[in-house]
């Protein structure tokens, strides 16, 4: 039976798909008046308990109370009837509309079989002033910062008698004032009796605002937390499953290649920063070195590959690469410079499913050369057969759908992309996930090779064994903030967890 102060219990959920299993006896409760923090990697099974408890997805065992009656929603819709509401990191919402309308749309009240608008930005700005926020809500949408559209968006939720809000990554697009702003307002909520579930990668962030702490793990519940009894360096530990007494016994492979006093940077930044994805950060790379970036996902180790190879744009700080200082970059600018990006969605960024091998290999090289300075058909052929036999690619020929490889091999695929095109400096995103370890071995030895003779390389991995088994220096980030760079021996599992926990 459900705990009599608790406004949501979950108990031994398990949610299985084909071969996984997401959810596997999983407990979590939520009381009135808190704010509960979900807190785990990728992949932890953290989306699935959110969809569970709102209808999109069924339990295959277990049972769910709300306000000590059994619950099942059958959909989102049927969740919110219920009371559960959830606003997502993506405000979805109309910016072209006013923030009235965007609170109310659908559900505009009627006055002689017309909207009643006096009616609908009365009760729209009486539900903001429960967030302590006082604004035009006549205005469009598009007038306000994106922490006042995130309110707008709860205020929605509001507005359908939520008892339970779900906040799922609120503030990825914020900047710090911004979370501060939102943050005021959910505490007002929280004094109102609601309950709130906060699902966040931010670790500052789920210290500042949180009462309790739950913490998934490959689909299991490893534990609830009062977040002022747990330390950040437990926290880590207990997300990433790495024993801390059994850290410092760990013989640590080391990467044995170090970039030569005298080199100068191939790549190089200086207050570089996109607000509201990464904060500005200082970055040297050398030829003759693995370079690592280390943190939680989320932390902003991505967002420094997009910046790094021109698919998002910078508004501080600057870039040189080669020494020369670079404006206005473009991927097809970076492939000109020499610069490679193995993206850490290889399905969705960086594959062509539809393209054989041969066609993937050669993609950046003839992008470089544009349209107009076709490969011809024999050296396509000539370079896709020189990389399948240097990487060792398992396929039974060119003209093999690269769809029909395996995870492992497709990302080989990826990497002589770029050694085609003799880039001296590979930006390596994630580029073992998801291999099995055999596989895995072979591309991190290969990474080291192509360092040892004169890449210069960027390695981001959220395998700590890995990033310290490859990597000669390591900058570590936490909340999208570069706030370390460790060398020689400080590049150890221990000291990268403490600089992410904030130790």
């Amino acid at each position: 039976m459900p705990e009599v102060d608790h406004l949501v219990e979950m108990s031994d959920i398990t949610k299985t798909f084909p071969g996984v299993t997401a959810l596997s006896n999983v407990d979590f409760s939520l009381r009135k008046g808190e704010i509960h923090a979900i807190m785990g990697e990728n992949g932890a099974g953290k989306s699935t308990l959110i969809k569970v408890l709102t209808g999109v997805e069924h339990q295959d065992n277990g049972e769910i109370y709300l306000e000590g009656k059994p619950i099942s929603a059958r959909s989102p819709q049927h969740a919110q009837e219920l009371g559960i509401s959830t606003v997502y990191q993506e405000v979805n919402l109309c910016p072209n509309l006013s923030v009235a309308e965007n609170i109310f749309i659908g559900r505009e009240p009627k006055k002689f079989a017309r909207i009643d608008w006096k009616q609908v930005n009365e009760r729209s700005a009486q539900i903001l002033k429960r967030m302590d926020v006082d604004i035009d809500v006549s205005l469009d949408l598009n007038n306000f910062s994106i922490a006042i559209q995130q309110m707008v968006a709860i205020a929605r939720a509001l507005n359908i008698s939520a008892k339970v809000l779900i906040l799922d990554e609120p503030t990825s697009s914020l900047d710090m004032q911004e979370v501060e702003t939102l943050f005021h307002g959910i505490r007002q909520l929280k004094g109102q009796g609601l309950g709130i579930i906060f699902i966040t990668h931010f670790i500052d962030q789920m210290y500042e605002i949180s009462d309790r702490i739950t913490v998934l793990r490959n689909g299991i519940g490893m534990g609830c937390f009062d977040t002022g009894s747990l330390s950040r360096m437990e926290l880590v530990s207990t997300m990433i499953g790495k024993n801390l007494d059994d850290l410092e016994s760990l013989s640590q492979v080391k990467a044995s290649q170090t970039a030569p006093q005298d080199q100068a940077p191939v790549v190089e930044t200086k207050d570089l920063g996109k607000s509201g994805s990464i904060q500005p950060f200082d970055l040297d790379l050398k030829r003759y070195e693995v370079l690592g970036l280390a943190g939680l996902l989320g932390s902003g180790r991505t967002e420094i590959a997009r910046l790094l190879f021109g698919i998002d744009q910078p508004d501080s700080g600057s870039l040189k690469i080669n020494g020369k200082k670079v404006k206005k970059n473009s991927p097809l600018k970076s492939i000109w410079q020499g610069v490679g990006l193995c993206p850490e969605n290889r399905k969705a960024d960086g594959v062509v499913d539809d393209l054989t091998v041969r066609e993937n290999l050669i993609l950046a090289l003839q992008s470089g050369r544009g349209w107009f300075k076709k490969l011809s058909r024999k050296k396509q052929e000539e370079i896709a057969e020189k990389y399948i036999e240097l990487l060792d690619i398992s396929t039974p020929g060119t003209e093999q759908l690269v769809r029909n490889l395996s995870g492992g091999n497709q990302q080989k695929v990826i990497l002589g992309r770029w050694l085609a095109t003799d880039a001296d400096i590979l930006i390596l995103d994630e580029p073992t996930r998801g291999i099995d370890i055999g596989t895995k071995a072979e591309i991190q030895k290969l990474i080291l090779s192509l360092a040892e003779n004169g890449k210069g390389i960027i390695f981001i991995s959220s395998e700590l064994d890995e990033v310290v088994r490859c990597c000669s220096r390591v900058k570590v980030l936490r909340d999208r903030e570069m706030v370390a760079e460790l060398s020689g021996d400080e590049v150890n599992e221990t000291q990268i967890m403490q600089a992410i926990a904030g130790n």
